[in-house]
Parts: structure tokens; sequence; C-alpha cells
């Protein structure tokens, strides 16, 4: 299934849930006990069998635990699956005092949206969410509840959220200030080596060498230079990806300039500057990032709100856990 297919599945069928769960699990049920009421949220009950359906999806990657670690694993994620199915019942009955519902056509334009986005047949489609662990019916019915919830928090959020165009470019800005921070690099090297443990006239006739290839050269031989020495080209760098002892010499270096030799564990590096690239000259202009910036900042402002309102919904209810 494709990466991003995947990333919609779990997106609309347990979203809060998916990064939680990864190598986690819960105490073993015993194998006489076929029902039970595992936690009540005011006055609705929820089962165990319930719970153990909703798990399905995740008890394959609890299986690649080690077998010492899956016991506890198995604790993780049925703990992890309850708290979830907690804040799902708080939410869906705030929906249902708030009057929120979503219809059969709305799961099924979501449904529709992210076979899009997944460039699936219809067919392909519903196989990889029978690879996740759901059936259909299982799968429509997260969607729902998923829906529900974001229904009810555009609803809770309406007029609390408000992101304004002075605030976009106020982060807009902040990218551009910490890509300026970054600078980048197109860069080519020759080494010459030294080996581990390498002696001292041995250190000593490496640099004589690298210092007798650098001589001389510049912008113009170095690429030749590079063919008979066997020399790398290190592709755009930004600072952070290379040994700073290199990378201190490669700040200042102008574009075009060849370094005299420089030592490291690996030898003696005779460093080529192409370009140097400002960060902010990879951040896209402000028209062109607006919509994403404004829409991650949404979804951050959306986010908190969530919190706030769990928070707000735990308070007022009455839970009961009973594993």
């Amino acid at each position: 299934m494709s990466a991003r297919l995947s990333r919609s599945v779990r997106w609309l069928a347990v979203c809060v849930l998916a990064g939680a769960v990864l190598g986690a699990r819960a105490p073993r049920a015993h194998a006489d006990i076929i029902e039970r009421v595992i936690a009540v949220v005011d006055d609705e009950a929820i089962f165990l069998s319930e719970l153990r359906r909703r798990a399905v999806p995740f008890l394959a990657q609890v299986e690649r635990v080690p077998p010492l670690q899956r016991e506890a694993a198995t604790a993780q994620l049925y703990t992890e699956l309850l708290d979830h199915m907690v804040d799902e019942a708080l939410f869906l009955q705030a929906a249902r005092k708030e009057q929120v519902h979503v219809t059969a056509d709305d799961v099924d334009r979501a449904i529709r949206n992210v076979q899009h986005q997944s460039e699936l047949s219809e067919r392909d489609f519903w196989q990889a969410v029978a690879g996740q662990g759901f059936t259909e019916a299982q799968y429509r019915d997260d969607v729902r509840r998923q829906l529900i919830r974001l229904k009810l928090l555009n609803v809770r959020a309406r007029g609390r959220v408000n992101i304004t165009e002075p605030d976009v470019r106020a982060r807009y800005d902040q990218l551009l200030r910490e890509a300026n921070a970054q600078q980048g690099f197109e860069a080519a090297e020759i080494l010459v080596p030294v080996p581990p443990g390498a002696s001292a006239t041995q250190v000593a006739a490496a640099l004589a060498t690298a210092t007798g290839i650098a001589s001389g050269l510049d912008e113009d031989t170095f690429e030749d230079a590079m063919v008979e020495h066997d020399g790398t080209d290190l592709g755009r760098l930004v600072q952070g990806q290379l040994d700073p002892r290199l990378e201190r010499v490669l700040l200042a270096m102008r574009p075009g300039e060849v370094s005299a030799p420089v030592q490291n564990e690996a030898g003696f590096h005779i460093l080529f500057l192409r370009s140097r690239v400002s960060g902010a000259q990879q951040v896209p202009p402000y028209e062109q990032a607006r919509e994403t910036i404004f829409r991650r900042m949404t979804e951050e402002a959306m986010g908190r709100q969530e919190q706030i309102y769990l928070r707000e919904l735990r308070r007022n209810a009455s839970i009961t856990r009973r594993m």
C-alpha cells in the first residue's frame, strides 16, 4: 500500500491513536471472558468486545515486538485505545447535545477524497483498507465518528480560531529568519585519505600530497583534478550536514575558491565551493507559501481547541474505568 494511502487511512480511521500505539499493548484478557463493561462514560457503556475489535488493526504490529516485551506492549495498546474510546464517547455525546450530525453522503464524500488522494482504484483502495485490518463497515463507521468529531470541533472553534493576514505574514517572516540562519552550499572535494592509526610520517606524507594537489588549483582546473584524483561532488548541503571543521572553512570561502587541505579523521580534504545559497532563497515567495502556512496555523489552533474542549468534557462527565 502506498505511504500516502496509509497516512490517509490512519487519519480518517484512527488518527488520534495511530502515532500512540505503534509498538504498544495490554493485559491478556482471560479466554473465558467473552463480554463485560470496561468503562462507563456518564450512562454510556464501553464493552470489551468493542475494544478487542478496535485493537485488531494494531495487533500485527504488537506481534513484531520482542516476546519479553509483548505483554507490556499489549497492555499499553489497550490502555491507549480505551483512552481514545472514552474521548470518542465524550465527543459523540456532546455532538448529540449540539445536534451535530453526519450523513451517509458525508461519509461517502470523505472516503472518495481519501481514495482520490491515494490515486488508487476503488478495488485497490478497499484492498488496502482490508490490509490495515478494517472491514468496509468498520472503516465507514470509523470515518463517521471522525467526521462527527471534526464537525463538532468546527462548531466549538467558531469565533475562537481567527488566523489573520498579519498572523500568516508574521509566521512567514519567522520562517525566513530561520532559513536565513542556515547557509546552503554547492561544493565538491578531493580527499587524500589517512588510514586509522597512521604514523606521524604517514600523516606528513598525506599532507604533502594534498598540498601538492591543491597548489595552483582554481575553479577552472578543479574539475579536471577531481577526475584525476577521484574527487567527490558533495552536491547541495545545508549547515549541520557536514563535519564542523569542513563547514567552518566553507563558510569563510567565496564561490569559485579552492581551500588549502583541511584535516579530519578521514584525511586531508581539498574543498571547492561552487556556490553559496542563502536558506531564504529556498523559501517560496509569500503568495505561494501563504495558503500552506494558513492551513498549518489553522490546524495548530484547532488542535489546541480540541485539547481545551476535551479537558472541559472530562471535567463535566462521570467516567468510570474497569480495566
